[in-house]
């Protein structure tokens, strides 16, 4: 690839988005938005005494839905589009190359998403300058914001190139994001209640029928003659009942964009307990794999133990993080789509779809 070249390709893209009024309407109502979540987060959270954190990863998550909403319909039309304008073949019969095309518009489509994330960077400041934020935080949470931009983008775009109609490919780019991010959860909960397993419950008690007659178990005084609670036998019951088994399908949210943000992010516990949204769903999903005991037991005739108090953050122990695993496979997704793309947009053609304009 030429530097040059691509890089001419993306200064035509980005000077047609910087053209459209519609562009400049979705950042504006983009702003709105995030203005209404501050004001809720200072009455709510009280930033200024410690949920600053909260307003800093609501902000994120906010932003990563809103690029999950618009991108597909900035970047699905970046081929196709010009397909049906006839402004693609003046640019094939240049210099300039398939794989520089494809590429090039899927830089520029990146570029453009980005774009909420700078309208966002006044509401980070503020969350920011509120004092308690880990840094780690702040660089890993917008590096994994910024990887899921261009994944986005490369979906759209590569549909573009793949499908001839722009209506289908901003269609299909929506049927993928929603099935990483909806469809993961659809598939991990019928998933975990579709595959349970048995649980053994196991309990003893004092056998309160076995007292004589006339001693009533709450009310008998012990100089009566009526026996003791210790003085009277115990009973085993077992009960067998079915858990669901989350661990088995706890992988699949693995490509879940929310999931791969929060896990990917360091979390921030105080006493144990999380501090922010993003420690909140990694610990949801990383719970989803623990091994549900196969039996648990009571004993009512013993002596009460000490119980043992498990904060969130020690129920993580033996866990281990996904995120990496999910992007992964994304990459692979959206490199697969931009691959199949330019082979698609590559003329001559020798096969097109019916009704497709070539000029």
């Amino acid at each position: 690839m030429n530097p040059r070249r691509l890089g001419t390709v993306i200064g035509i893209e980005l000077r047609q988005r910087v053209r459209s009024v519609g562009w400049y309407v979705l950042l504006g109502v983009f702003f709105v938005i995030l203005v209404g979540v501050l004001a809720l987060s200072f009455a709510s959270f009280a930033l200024g005494g410690g949920g600053n954190e909260w307003f800093f990863s609501l902000v994120i998550m906010l932003v990563l839905l809103l690029v999950l909403l618009v991108s597909p319909t900035l970047s699905g039309s970046a081929v196709n589009g010009d397909r049906d304008a006839a402004t693609l073949a003046p640019v094939q019969v240049t210099l300039v190359t398939t794989v520089e095309i494809v590429i090039g518009k899927f830089l520029a489509a990146w570029i453009a998403g980005l774009a909420f994330l700078v309208v966002a960077a006044p509401f980070l400041l503020v969350a920011t300058a509120a004092g308690g934020l880990n840094p780690g935080v702040i660089l890993a949470s917008l590096g994994i914001l910024v990887l899921e931009v261009g994944v986005v983008a490369a979906i759209g775009v590569g549909f573009s190139a793949v499908v001839a109609r722009p209506i289908f490919s901003v269609a299909s780019t929506y049927l993928v994001i929603a099935a990483l991010s909806i469809g993961t959860l659809i598939a991990f909960g019928l998933g975990g209640l579709a595959l349970r397993s048995e649980q053994v419950s196991i309990t003893r008690d004092v056998d309160f029928s076995a007292a004589p007659e006339g001693c009533d178990p709450g009310v008998w005084p012990r100089d009566t003659g009526c026996p003791s609670y210790e003085e009277l036998p115990c009973v085993e019951n077992r009960y067998i009942s079915e858990v669901p088994r989350f661990d088995r399908v706890w992988w699949v949210l693995a490509a879940n964009p929310f999931v791969i943000l929060a896990d990917a992010t360091p979390p921030t516990y105080v006493d144990g307990y999380p501090r922010d949204l993003f420690s909140q769903i990694a610990y949801s999903v990383r719970l989803a794999q623990k091994v549900p005991e196969t039996e648990t037991r009571f004993d009512g005739c013993a002596a009460p133990d000490v119980p043992s108090y498990e904060t969130p953050e020690d129920q993580l122990d033996g866990t281990v993080p996904s995120w990496f695993v999910g992007l992964l496979l994304q990459v692979l997704i959206a490199a697969g789509l931009l691959t199949w793309g330019i082979a698609r947009t590559r003329t001559p053609a020798k096969r097109l779809p019916p009704g497709t304009r070539i000029a």
